[in-house]
């Protein structure tokens, strides 16, 4: 199998991405670390690496041996970073939120069907063993029926976080914690129930002194008839995230270990039957489930095997689109105060951007 020539660009979250890329190290190779200071990217590499360092994006995207470009920039920075990179000749990683507007998401489409290379959004909270486990249950039957799910992202932000000055803002980020905390948890849900049907939506700036929303309660209804309800708030006293599914078969819940805010998947899970469903059954079906890499290096794993024409379960364009659309339905329900058909018509001034008020 082929091992992919890596470019990560940015130094924040690359951080994360450099460190896991070491993990699967036998399918990729980070080529270069580009980030806007020497002292940034020194930060990152250990003396001995053999990974070049650049200051300059376009430079980068010159060089032929490079195959993905992780792109690890600020929200406002994604669609600009993801078209140079694709007419580059490159497969392209792309950070959450993947891009501004639906309207942008179809645009990257556009481009990756002419250019012939594959964009593949971050969405690393998918991986490890408890979904697994989950998707396992439901796969053998047992789980039966979803009938209702809560969420919860309670976590901690404060001065420090907003340190940055494009953090906090409609220009910069894009959004608060709808956009920028709670994606992922919300990706999770689609994951395993399938495409949301409608939202209705109270969002509010309540613990930051900021423009976007920091506290979120949203009820929200699947395609297939099961009712989600998710909590956010940045004003928590530690991090921490928890879903719970009741199926009619069983009851799915992670932990919300205080340890695990950022990888519910590697969490302690509980799978409780409900009768005529039994434990035994239950723990059948777990014991046969393989222990997969979690995290960035699950999803970058899955990336190498799409990529190599292997059976993958990478995130894809559609995810992201379609994780784009709930936002842009949170925020048209936040703002006129009615509940939120998806999917969003393009017609709908916010399909262009859900900045516009």
């Amino acid at each position: 199998m082929k091992k992919y020539q890596v470019a990560i660009i940015g130094t924040n979250i690359g951080a994360k991405h450099f460190e896991d890329f070491q993990k699967v190290s036998e399918r990729f190779n980070v080529h270069t670390l580009c980030g806007l200071t020497r002292e940034s990217i020194d930060k990152i590499l250990i003396s001995n690496t053999n990974t070049k360092v650049s200051l300059n994006f376009d430079d980068v995207l010159k060089v032929k041996e490079i195959d993905i470009i992780d792109i690890c920039l600020p929200p406002h920075l994604h669609f600009s970073a993801c078209k140079k990179a694709m007419e580059a000749g490159k497969h392209v990683i792309c950070e959450k939120p993947l891009v501004s507007s639906l309207k942008e998401v179809d645009k990257l489409e556009t481009i990756s069907r002419e250019t012939g290379k594959i964009i593949f959004p971050v969405f690393q909270y998918r991986y490890g063993l408890g979904f697994s486990n989950l998707k396992a249950l439901i796969k053998s039957g047992l789980a039966g029926k979803p009938l209702i799910a809560s969420l919860e992202t309670h976590w901690n932000r404060g001065k420090d976080y907003y340190s940055k000055p494009w953090r906090g803002t409609w220009e910069g980020e894009q959004g608060g914690a709808i956009l920028s905390h709670s994606i992922h948890i919300h990706d999770l849900v689609s994951m395993i129930l399938g495409p949301v049907s409608n939202v209705f939506a109270k969002l509010s700036t309540r613990v930051n002194n900021i423009e976007v929303e920091d506290c979120a309660a949203l009820s929200i209804e699947m395609e297939n008839g099961t009712l989600v309800t998710s909590s956010i708030t940045l004003g928590a006293a530690n991090d921490t995230s928890r879903l719970r599914f009741c199926f009619e078969g069983l009851t799915a819940e992670s932990a919300a270990s205080p340890e695990k805010p950022y990888s519910p998947a590697d969490d302690e899970w509980t799978f409780l039957p409900r009768a005529p469903i039994t434990q035994g059954q239950i723990q059948d079906v777990l014991s046969k489930v393989k222990q997969t890499k979690s995290w960035y290096a699950g999803m970058f794993e899955e990336i190498a095997n799409k990529l190599n024409g292997l059976p993958s379960d990478e995130v894809t364009l559609t995810d992201a689109r379609n994780s784009l659309e709930f936002v842009t339905a949170v925020y048209a329900s936040s703002r006129q105060n009615k509940t939120i058909e998806i999917p969003i018509d393009k017609k709908n001034k916010l399909y262009n951007s859900w900045l516009l008020n």
